[in-house]
């Protein structure tokens, strides 16, 4: 019988696998929707469209950024499979995976869930009079409209799942109980 551990600890795993595979698909199929909107935004405040494109502020989903957050979706899939099934070496390399998604999860994610501060980090330290003009917020929230109204609970989720999620896994696997089913 799987240990309860064990379980939760897979379903944690799922459940960021999960988001891992639903975040990259909607974006990339709603992002240039969203893109569309932020330029129109901007151009909206009186500012060149392509004051976004000069700096890199892009609001969908690049091809690299799928195939990534696909591999890690499948890697976190896999890595439950084998705690669920007994595998020891599941249990190790969930802890060497888990360690790094929550890393990531600590620096890159947060930059998903809180955009307008992120960006209106970097308009502040810029030389762009156009780009210092911009209304961050407004164009952040012109973006999000292009997006599912769940969509932002998803990234949230996936924070989480990263962050405290991780933490309880590499804690779950490391109790007796789950060392004895993973041997």
């Amino acid at each position: 019988m799987i240990p309860v551990t064990v379980l939760f600890a897979s379903i944690l795993q799922l459940l960021l696998a999960g988001t891992f595979f639903v975040i990259p698909v909607v974006g990339r199929r709603r992002g240039p929707a969203a893109q569309r909107a932020a330029e129109t935004e901007v151009a909206g405040q009186g500012l060149p469209a392509a004051v976004l494109a000069r700096h890199r502020i892009d609001f969908g989903a690049s091809r690299a950024s799928v195939v990534l957050a696909m591999s890690i979706g499948v890697c976190l899939a896999a890595l439950a499979l084998l705690n669920l099934s007994g595998s020891g070496t599941g249990r190790i390399l969930s802890w060497i995976f888990q360690a790094v998604v929550l890393v990531l999860g600590c620096v890159i994610m947060p930059g998903e869930v809180f955009t307008t501060r992120y960006i209106e980090a970097a308009v502040r330290k810029s030389d762009d009079q156009d780009l210092r003009r911009l209304d961050v917020g407004a164009v952040v929230e012109a973006a999000a409209k292009a997006y599912p109204s769940w969509f932002r609970g998803v990234i949230a989720a996936r924070l989480v799942l990263a962050t405290a999620g991780s933490l309880l896994v590499i804690i779950m696997l490391a109790m007796p109980g789950a060392g004895e089913y993973l041997a």
